[in-house]
């Protein structure tokens, strides 16, 4: 899976089981049927556990965001360098119409650009 798109007609779920399909697991990471994509260009709180209520808040928005986001309208999957992480989500550029989903979710202080540099805690944020 290297360059997809449009990716179009799909509605995505929340996740709720390991097994489920079509569905957004949180604000950085979603499921298209068996595969799990990472977001490449970004990090949003973490919700499995977060570490304090603020990050929860947070992640749970930046959660209902990506889903509202990639339901909204079709998207295109765009391969980086490296196809896959330690975990084997695929990375990908999650874009529409020439911008990145990533970035509309850091300009509305859901997530941080995210560049495999060390992550930072979104507690005291």
């Amino acid at each position: 899976m290297r360059d997809l798109g449009p990716i179009d007609g799909v509605q995505l779920k929340l996740c709720r089981h390991h097994a489920d399909r079509h569905c957004v697991i949180d604000g950085d990471t979603f499921r298209l049927g068996s595969t799990s994509i990472r977001i490449a260009d970004i990090d949003t709180p973490e919700t499995h556990p977060p570490r304090c209520p603020l990050e929860a808040r947070l992640g749970r928005q930046a959660t209902l965001r990506l889903q509202a986001l990639l339901n909204a309208e079709p998207f295109e999957l765009r391969g980086i360098s490296r196809d896959q992480d330690r975990y084997g989500r695929k990375l990908r550029l999650i874009m529409r119409d020439g911008r990145s989903l990533g970035m509309v979710l850091v300009a509305e202080g859901l997530a941080r650009r995210y560049h495999g540099q060390r992550r930072k805690g979104w507690c005291g944020a």
